[in-house]
């Protein structure tokens, strides 16, 4: 087995499983939605949805193979 299949295998079992973690994260915040056993404003649910948003902006970001990131400085 090769150093990149190595690499390749890692990556997929790491991805797997923290992909599942996030899908489980977000579930449970779904389930904050029970108006029965929660009180809640629209501002709140805004500020969670702006919150993953630009979480998942900023995953997008950083797998962006334009190698343009404007976290860098360029002149």
């Amino acid at each position: 087995m090769s150093k990149n299949d190595d690499r390749r295998e890692k990556f997929v079992r790491l991805a797997e499983s923290r992909t599942q973690a996030a899908l489980g994260a977000l579930r449970k915040i779904g389930n904050l939605s029970n108006k029965r056993a929660y009180e809640y404003s629209d501002a709140d649910i805004k500020k969670i949805v702006r919150a993953l948003k630009d979480a998942v902006t900023d995953v997008e970001r950083k797998f962006d193979s334009s190698g343009d990131h404007p976290d860098k400085f360029k002149l």
